[in-house]
């Protein structure tokens, strides 16, 4: 990897904890921090920008595998979700009741399938104070919009790095990505925009009125994949405003 990519950003661990911190207080003591769940937001935009921009380095290198890229992301997710699914598997033997516990079995398998956000977008909404308290997994249906965009998102970054869309310098991929990224982006998120007006609940567990905040970090991460696009916000954001 390069610098750009292997480089510690301790700015955007920072990013995260307060992300994960709005999150909690938002649970912990809604009233006081009505808005706090957009710290998934802000995760999404980060995971975005980050693996986007592995992705790009490495295509521009010549040396990305998606069984490499794969079996990266099965290292880095699996081994805490096994232990957070049987963690709850056991604790709910002793503490739900025959019908709740069914439901968290298959709750179980969506989270290890990455498919808890159309199960749960199934039974009820996520601001139900009973799916809080009765549903201990409701938090993986993050994880699974991540990984159903991790599923296709390489490949459609392959696709576009063959497209011959600006100038192209020794490793780099040129701007087919960026215009792809901002293509779905913007589908996306006018698609998100019609569906909280009908039903919330889709709108908040669909992965396709999702995409375009993960979209949005990519974006970031295709500009600074490019040099001319670098050299050009570089200067941007140096001046007075």
């Amino acid at each position: 990897m390069t610098d750009r990519t292997a480089h510690y950003r301790a700015d955007i661990d920072g990013l995260r904890a307060v992300a994960v911190a709005v999150v909690v207080a938002y649970h912990a003591f809604p009233q006081l921090l009505p808005g706090g769940f957009v710290g998934v937001d802000v995760f999404f935009v980060i995971s975005g920008y980050l693996i986007s921009g592995i992705i790009l380095t490495a295509l521009g290198e010549g040396r990305f595998s998606f069984a490499h890229f794969y079996a990266r992301r099965m290292r880095r997710i699996f081994p805490a979700l096994a232990v957070v699914l049987a963690a709850v598997s056991i604790a709910g033997w002793f503490v739900l009741y025959a019908d709740d516990y069914q439901r968290l079995g298959r709750h179980v398998a969506a989270g290890a399938a990455f498919a808890s956000n159309f199960v749960l977008w199934r039974e009820s909404s996520y601001f139900d104070t009973t799916a809080v308290e009765l549903k201990p997994l409701l938090h993986l249906w993050s994880l699974g919009i991540e990984e159903q965009f991790y599923l296709v998102w390489p490949l459609l970054l392959v696709v576009a790095s063959r497209w011959r869309l600006g100038r192209r310098s020794l490793g780099e991929v040129g701007r087919g990505p960026l215009a792809m990224t901002l293509l779905i982006g913007t589908a996306s998120f006018l698609l998100a925009i019609w569906t909280v007006r009908i039903d919330r609940t889709p709108a908040f567990y669909a992965p396709w009125t999702r995409f375009w905040e993960l979209l949005a970090g990519a974006t970031l991460a295709c500009i600074e994949a490019d040099a001319g696009l670098r050299s050009l916000m570089a200067r941007l954001t140096a001046r007075p405003w």
